[in-house]
């Protein structure tokens, strides 16, 4: 399982960390791993390359400055382009200055970068707040311009380490080279898009770090612990029936698309209740289907109540029937706009919402942009107001707990998304997937998290380009791959 961690729990880390070592061992520490991965985006030909390090204060500067002066070492040419010379990391400079590298201003660093073959981001790290400042600024425009392979130290400068907001220019980095653990921001966009790919350079934070991280995304061990697996006692009610309220007559598709992710979900049984019966039963003939009204299906261990269900009276008598049970519920699309908080909050069985970031600005009452750029925000945001687990789709979709005593609720981020997936009728597919792992029993925010992991693998294993339809019929592939048939 991947985990990050906010900036202040990390200071905290390294504090205690370095209360029982020799000075300086962090920063070395942290210095041999970015040298290390630098050295390695320059093979061949280590010997002369030239290097330009972006400097600013603290810390972060330092690390690049150390950094630098091990590859002068091993023959790389290397200037620091020092944004604050005054301020600049002292024993960094000096070690760079000894091992044979130069210093120089802000002046002519575009002459510099545009020669280099690879610049090093030291500018501000975790530390900064905000977007650059100007003089910055025009550095990261010139990597950028030049084409020049960026390496950020700890995190782009310019983006928000603890919400991945971006608020200004921001570095854009090839690799980002971040230590101790990963932070929010490598994991959520916008910033995320700005991290490259981002490699863990252990320092020794690890038992330092509290047992609850802040931010949480399943690897493919993970959810393979999470798959519910039949018993040899099991029969469908132990496995778990779905009810299913979604499609209309205009939009019978979002009900068969629900009904199949439930089924290619490990649902023993789906009962859905709605106009689409007809083309339901067509595709799905395991489908136990009646035309509603939902409180009238059978008996169900969870109910998915949403897609394409239009907003008539029809799908208000819907509403009110799924939510009225005693029982979770996934609630997707049409159904979000039949939401009431107070309502939601008050059932007593739980509650999962799965908006996009149109929904959620509507269910905020805010803009889609402000969603997008405040992700992390906007996702404890919902969780709290409805007092549900949330699910925010996207280009890295979030899925948030209501706060439980005194701190928020623990949020996770899905790490296998592909952006193939913005295709019409995936969502569909999800909440039926959800659904389904929420009728075996598994707990709201599992559900959510190992839905949203299985849809991306399934995404990323149709063939290409993907519909709605072939990422279902990808989830059984996907599913093998995890957990073996026994």
């Amino acid at each position: 399982m991947e985990t990050a961690y906010r900036v202040e729990t990390v200071r905290a880390a390294e504090a205690a960390l370095l209360a029982r070592l020799p000075d300086g061992t962090l920063m070395a520490r942290a210095a041999a791993g970015l040298a290390a991965a630098c050295a390695g985006l320059l093979r061949p030909g280590l010997s002369g390359a030239r290097v330009v390090l972006l400097v600013g204060s603290g810390d972060n500067g330092g690390d690049a400055l150390y950094a630098g002066a091990r590859l002068a070492r091993r023959g790389a040419a290397v200037t620091a382009v020092l944004l604050d010379e005054e301020r600049a990391h002292p024993g960094g400079l000096a070690a760079l200055r000894a091992a044979g590298g130069r210093a120089a201003g802000t002046a002519g660093a575009e002459a510099l970068i545009a020669r280099a073959r690879l610049v090093v981001d030291g500018i501000t790290g975790i530390g900064g707040r905000g977007g650059l400042r100007p003089a910055a600024a025009g550095l990261a425009r010139a990597a950028a311009a030049h084409r020049v392979p960026v390496v950020a130290v700890d995190l782009p400068s310019g983006v928000d380490a603890d919400t991945g907001e971006v608020r200004g220019e921001a570095v854009r980095a090839d690799v980002t080279v971040t230590f101790g653990t990963r932070k929010p921001g490598l994991l959520i966009d916008p910033a995320r898009a700005y991290a490259g790919e981002v490699r863990l350079v252990d320092i020794g934070l690890g038992p330092e770090l509290p047992a609850s991280p802040d931010l949480t995304a399943l690897g493919d061990a993970d959810a393979a612990a999470l798959l519910p697996r039949p018993a040899a006692e099991s029969d469908k009610y132990r496995r778990g029936v779905l009810g299913v309220a979604a499609g209309s007559a205009r939009y019978p598709g979002a009900a068969v698309l629900t009904v199949g992710g439930a089924l290619r979900g490990g649902a023993g049984a789906v009962r859905y209740a709605g106009p689409a019966g007809d083309a339901v039963i067509a595709r799905y003939p395991e489908a136990l289907v009646s035309a509603g009204p939902p409180g009238r299906a059978g008996r169900v261990q969870a109910w998915a109540l949403g897609p394409g269900l239009g907003d008539g009276p029809d799908a208000a008598r819907a509403a009110d029937d799924v939510l009225a049970a005693d029982v979770p519920v996934l609630v997707d699309a049409d159904g979000l706009r039949l939401l009431d908080p107070e309502r939601v909050r008050a059932r007593s069985a739980p509650t999962v919402l799965t908006p996009h970031a149109g929904e959620a600005a509507a269910l905020l009452g805010t803009t889609r942009e402000r969603v997008e750029a405040a992700r992390l925000a906007s996702v404890r945001e919902l969780a709290g107001r409805y007092g549900a687990v949330t699910l925010l789709k996207g280009s890295t979709t979030l899925i948030a707990a209501p706060a439980d005593g005194e701190g928020p609720g623990p949020v996770m981020v899905n790490a296998t998304g592909t952006p193939w997936l913005a295709t019409a009728g995936s969502g569909d597919v999800l909440s039926g997937l959800i659904g389904a792992l929420l009728a075996a029993g598994l707990a709201p925010l599992d559900a959510a998290a190992l839905g949203a992991h299985l849809h991306g693998l399934a995404g990323r294993a149709a063939p290409m380009p993907p519909m709605a339809s072939t990422v279902t019929e990808a989830l059984p592939e996907v599913w093998a791959r995890l957990s073996p048939p026994r």
